[in-house]
């Protein structure tokens, strides 16, 4: 019963060990893969959201002061 029970307990701690070293790779893993992303992001000169959002808004206020100019030119050339 004694073998047994240091066979057990052997077995135990080794899964036990592999769990916690399962986590600390996986983690690991992780947070490799995304400095990796970042690094590709970068390398890619990509914009970020913030930015993209910002660019929009002013394209979009461009288009409407170009369209207003459009409207008073139009105004501007009628004959009487």
């Amino acid at each position: 019963m004694s073998k047994s029970r240091f066979v057990f307990d052997k077995f135990a701690k080794l899964i036990e060990k592999g769990l916690v070293n399962y986590k600390d790779i996986s983690d690991e893993l992780i947070s490799i893969l995304k400095s990796k992303r970042d690094e590709i992001i970068f390398k890619m000169k990509l914009a970020s959201k913030e930015e993209v959002d910002v660019l929009n808004k002013r394209i979009s206020n461009l288009e409407k002061k170009f369209q207003d100019k459009k409207k008073r030119k139009k105004a501007n050339k009628v004959k009487k």
